[in-house]
């Protein structure tokens, strides 16, 4: 994994100066710094971040915020119909999910989490930053529709789907990827789609980090996962219906709440299953001086048989947010496909011995 330097942005700083003017503040320029993912575990401490008076702008969600949690997405099966853990319960769930998570203490041979018996288990727990304390209201899931906190069944489709991914990834993790070309690989592979970055955003293994800044006509969401910033026009405008990586984004407000409505997806979005049919509605709402209440529900008709709801806090940051230096034809790809070259020659060299 690449280590992540912060430095000027200079492309990125480019193309938000000429798409939102007035934007970029000193808050954004912070050089100098270089890190790993995992190497300076982030502090919690929250302060305030001024904005500007202006009177073509609602004081929304502006400034930086991290999201991460142990909270599952899902809620466990195991768990069944209980919604909230007590104090008592959160704690035991907390130590037992955080050694459960530990990478450290799994063994290659027999497998844990999502690495199959006698995988690879590729990072070490040095580089993780996820969340190790579950959300304040002690809810059991991030999912709050459907109420049994779990995903909506699979339709017809989205069952094939899930079966190839599952596949591919046990295959991957058994050291035979399908790797014809740098397309069978995932777009998060490719540095195309942040695992968390979304739409929508969702707590991963690191990189839980999101700036939001404002002007009158825009809001601009700066994810650290794949350092991308999607521009969300405020002014009305009606969506031009060319699909894009990330979809396409409109912002409105909803009294203090900033609703964003995304479609026009171009394939999946960062949310495992999903299609080029999702349309995405996220709501921002601060809560308090600290707190930054992030709902987005998901409608994919190809994926899942029902919409369904998630909300994540989001708690006030003083961290920059960090270059992830991930990008598409990155050393790690080239390698992937050398290798599945390589052992392609080998099969067919040991198969002309077998012959002889």
């Amino acid at each position: 994994m690449n280590h992540r330097c912060l430095t000027t942005l200079g492309g990125l700083i480019s193309a938000m100066a000429l798409l939102a003017p007035g934007l970029l503040t000193p808050r954004l320029l912070a050089p100098g710094l270089c890190r790993s993912p995992g190497q300076h575990k982030r502090g919690g401490s929250i302060r305030n971040i001024d904005r500007p008076a202006n009177a073509g702008r609602k004081a929304g969600p502006a400034g930086r915020m991290d999201f991460r949690t142990i909270t599952p997405l899902e809620r466990p099966r195991e768990l069944g119909d209980k919604a909230s853990f007590t104090a008592e319960e959160a704690a035991a769930w907390e130590k037992d999910e955080n050694r459960r998570q530990n990478r450290d203490l799994i063994d290659p041979e027999t497998g844990g989490l999502n690495y199959p018996a006698g995988g690879v288990v590729p990072y070490n727990e040095f580089w993780y930053e996820r969340g190790d304390k579950i959300v304040g209201s002690r809810r059991t899931s991030l999912i709050v529709d459907p109420p049994n906190g779990r995903l909506p069944p699979l339709t017809p489709d989205g069952k094939v789907k899930a079966d190839a991914r599952a596949l591919a990834g046990r295959e991957t993790q058994l050291g035979r990827p399908k790797a014809d070309s740098w397309e069978d690989r995932p777009l998060q592979e490719r540095c195309i789609m942040g695992l968390n970055a979304g739409p929508p955003m969702t707590p991963g293994a690191y990189n839980n980090n999101v700036q939001l800044s404002q002007t009158p006509e825009t809001v601009v969401i700066l994810t650290e996962m794949v350092h991308d910033a999607r521009i969300v026009p405020m002014d009305g405008r009606p969506f031009l219906n060319i699909p894009q990586w990330k979809g396409e984004s409109r912002g409105r407000w909803d009294g203090d709440t900033l609703v964003v409505e995304t479609k026009n997806f171009k394939r999946e979005t960062s949310l495992a299953g999903s299609s080029a049919s999702t349309h995405l509605i996220e709501r921002f709402t601060r809560t308090d001086a600290n707190t930054l209440l992030y709902e987005f529900t998901v409608t994919d008709p190809t994926t899942w048989t029902r919409p369904w709801t998630a909300v994540v806090p989001m708690a006030r940051s003083e961290d920059p947010i960090y270059e992830y230096a991930c990008h598409e034809g990155n050393h790690a790809l080239a390698g992937i496909l050398a290798g599945a070259r390589a052992d392609e020659k080998a099969a067919e060299e040991a198969a002309k011995k077998g012959s002889k």
